[in-house]
């Protein structure tokens, strides 16, 4: 898959692309990540990105042409196509497993990260991208939830993970249900025990245990409490 991220800061994904699964996932070319500055693409003397919103209020409103532009030359880049286009916005819909799957057979997407006020709305009208949000919340801006959708998508590639089942069995893999809980050695710490189920070696009585314990789980939130 190739991911273009459109962003005013393209620094803050160095560290995040440079570490763990991601990187090796780019090392292997599983994953092509293209970072672009949309600055770039704005005008010259000053290449303004921004400007003040018309009616007034506080802060500063992203420019319909630098992104327009930047979006359009990013979107030749390539072989694959356009790609699907991913506006990162705290009004967009709330991101979820069944949205990732989707996004993971896509070959290309393209993330618009926003930052100050946001964007001028004729860049939602215009370029109709998929307008995504990672909570009800806000960031300074879209990098943080652009790399949320990153790591949750790129893990459903295959050769992501060194055993794909490995996202066979986790949350929200099959919609509104949460994982069974996990332990490791010591088999006591503190007093807490490893429930004897786990130990016993009847794989047909864990596989039920980790099922009960799902779907305990899933009713009553995410810790039982």
């Amino acid at each position: 898959m190739r991911i273009d991220v459109l962003t005013l800061f393209p620094g803050i994904f160095q560290g995040y692309l440079a570490e763990s699964l991601v990187r090796k996932a780019c090392d292997k070319s599983i994953l092509g990540i293209h970072l672009w500055n949309w600055r770039d693409w704005a005008a010259e003397p000053h290449h303004s990105v921004d400007d003040r919103p018309y009616g007034g209020g506080p802060g500063m409103v992203l420019l319909c042409d630098p992104l327009f532009r930047a979006v359009e030359a990013v979107q030749a880049q390539g072989n694959g196509g356009p790609g699907r286009l991913v506006m990162l916005t705290p009004s967009g819909e709330r991101l979820n497993q069944t949205r990732v799957a989707q996004l993971a057979v896509e070959e290309r997407l393209v993330l618009l990260c926003g930052r100050y006020e946001g964007f001028d709305e004729r860049i939602r009208l215009g370029l109709e991208p998929l307008e995504l949000s990672v909570g009800d919340f806000i960031c300074n801006g879209g990098e943080a939830p652009a790399m949320v959708l990153i790591d949750a998508v790129a893990r459903l590639l295959p050769g992501f993970l060194g055993d794909p089942r490995s996202a066979d069995e986790e949350s929200h893999s099959e919609p509104g249900m949460l994982e069974y809980p996990h332990f490791t050695r010591p088999r006591e710490y503190r007093g807490m025990e490893v429930p004897q189920v786990l130990l016993d070696g009847n794989h047909e009585a864990i596989r039920l245990w980790r099922q009960r314990q799902s779907q305990e789980r899933s009713k009553t939130g995410r810790s039982g409490t």
